[in-house]
């Protein structure tokens, strides 16, 4: 076997192992405690406009179960990820709820999933920054 065949064997089987991501533990927010640029917890429904504007910002489908709780759900081609938001006055919370097409198994999923949360969380953190 030549070099330039064995070069493009090992170029393509480093290829296909990066494609093969394993999982990782979900990640889930919990009791997060925020203030506006005052140093004021924001109300409910200041949290509520937030979360909305932050979910809907990034593709996320967000909707009212009850006073409370939101649930965001995005869709990506054939993979879902679910979500449920408690939220009050100055806190919220993103808890894993359920997926598609993410590889979840035993508390851990697609790495791309924690992404996803984080983007949301941190669109979160600057929607109340904004108020």
């Amino acid at each position: 076997m030549n070099t330039r065949t064995l070069l493009v064997i090992l170029f393509a089987s480093l290829i296909a192992l990066a494609g093969c991501r394993g999982t990782v533990p979900v990640h889930n927010v919990s009791d997060t405690t925020v203030t506006d640029v005052a140093g004021e917890r924001p109300s409910a429904e200041q949290m509520e406009r937030a979360i909305r504007t932050a979910g809907t910002a990034l593709g996320w489908r967000m909707e009212e179960v009850e006073p409370g709780l939101l649930e965001g759900r995005l869709a990506l081609r054939d993979h879902v990820a679910e979500v449920e938001i408690p939220y009050a006055a100055g806190e919220y919370s993103i808890r894993y709820k359920d997926s598609t097409n993410l590889n979840y198994a035993d508390g851990n999923i697609h790495p791309n999933y924690n992404n996803w949360i984080q983007n949301l969380d941190n669109q979160i953190r600057a929607q109340i920054s904004a108020l």
